[in-house]
């Protein structure tokens, strides 16, 4: 779950799952926001609470729902409605939502990714056509990049926190933040530099270089004056 315009974890114990966490970033967001989400975020109660925030909705829906066609629009998108089920039976009038349905051809994905369906409240496809929204979604794929590089990379592979207790916790998650912050950064700074496209710059060449400057550096002790 991404949102445009700031990111806050939220952390948890190892048996909260992602939806539970997800319900207390909802509570940062503003009508000026757009939300992405994947497809494992989606469930009813969700989407009403993140929609009462008054930020726009960019989540992907899984394929099982079935999804009724109200209104073909030129654009490609259609409108339709997601309702609440309680014992699977629909219950109320649903809330009016938008579709988008496209294909990534990618002869690197399983033919079954390559089919992507999209549920947003922006309704009106002169504000967001389906098309800038469709490669908005994929730049939302650039956050499990950012993921990669904090848990496999910039942490280390299976290594776990240090600290015994959450505050401690907590407070190492913030420091592993910091320090992707500011590779980042210095990513984008040579980008800018050279003129080139951050995004095609290396962030593992980058952190060992980070890492090599911190060794050629050690610390030392602040002196008593």
């Amino acid at each position: 779950m991404h949102s445009s315009g700031r990111r806050n974890p939220a952390p948890g114990s190892y048996t909260a799952g992602e939806q539970e966490l997800a319900g207390q970033v909802l509570g940062r967001l503003t009508p000026q926001m757009l939300l992405l989400a994947d497809r494992g975020f989606y469930s009813f109660s969700l989407w009403q609470k993140a929609k009462s925030t008054g930020a726009d909705l960019l989540w992907r829906m899984r394929s099982i729902q079935n999804l009724a066609v109200d209104e073909r629009l030129e654009d490609g998108s259609y409108l339709s409605r997601v309702y609440e089920n309680a014992n699977g039976n629909r219950r109320g009038k649903g809330i009016p939502v938008r579709v988008i349905v496209y294909t990534v051809e990618d002869p690197g994905r399983p033919q079954a990714e390559s089919r992507y369906r999209l549920l947003t409240t922006i309704l009106d496809p002169e504000a967001g056509p389906a098309a800038e929204l469709a490669c908005l979604y994929d730049q939302r794929w650039e956050f499990e990049s950012t993921l990669d590089e904090l848990k496999t990379h910039q942490r280390g592979a299976r290594v776990v926190l240090r600290s015994k207790l959450p505050g401690g916790a907590v407070q190492e998650l913030y420091g592993m933040l910091c320090v992707h912050y500011a590779i980042r950064w210095l990513i984008h700074a040579v980008a800018l530099d050279v003129d080139a496209d951050p995004d095609r710059l290396s962030f593992i060449r980058t952190l060992r270089v980070a890492r090599r400057t911190t060794a050629s550096h050690p610390g030392f002790s602040p002196s008593d004056s």
